[in-house]
């Protein structure tokens, strides 16, 4: 199996069993994401403990990149501090965007690196990240705020 066809394994996977779907009750942050140029929509919640990701979880519906990349940075980042997920967003957005940019050390999230193939789905697997970045410069509030990919 060549690596493009573990990749795409990956994105398939995690589009079909998304980890870390549905509702978090007692979220410290939240922050909603829309990619109106195809309608994703996600919104994410985060249950902080002092400065650690406890637990995050996500709602809402996009195309399989933007889920599977919803549910591969859920799992990435809990269980690191907020300082750790944010370099992490530094990372993959290198990734995604970058064609210099390698997958070392991303485990699982270097399946992302395909998009850069396709500029128009690029904004489909950083959605998430971007309204991760929201929701951890803004714990606290628990009304959603839009993020917009444009």
């Amino acid at each position: 199996m060549d690596l493009n066809e573990l990749y795409r394994d990956v994105i398939l996977d995690h589009n079909r069993k998304p980890r870390n779907f549905g509702p978090l009750d007692a979220a410290d942050a939240a922050a909603e994401g829309v990619n109106p140029l195809c309608g994703d929509r996600l919104t994410l919640r985060v249950k902080l403990d002092a400065d650690k990701i406890e637990d995050i979880r996500f709602e809402g519906q996009g195309c399989a990149i933007s889920t599977a990349s919803a549910s591969l940075m859920t799992e990435a980042v809990k269980g690191k501090t907020r300082s750790q997920a944010l370099e992490l967003f530094d990372r993959v957005h290198r990734l995604l965007t970058d064609d210099a940019a390698e997958g070392e050390d991303l485990g699982k999230l270097a399946a992302l690196s395909g998009v850069r193939e396709y500029p128009a789905r690029v904004k489909c697997a950083s959605l998430c990240w971007h309204t991760l970045v929201s929701a951890l410069k803004s714990p606290g509030i628990r009304a959603a705020s839009a993020v917009s990919t444009e």
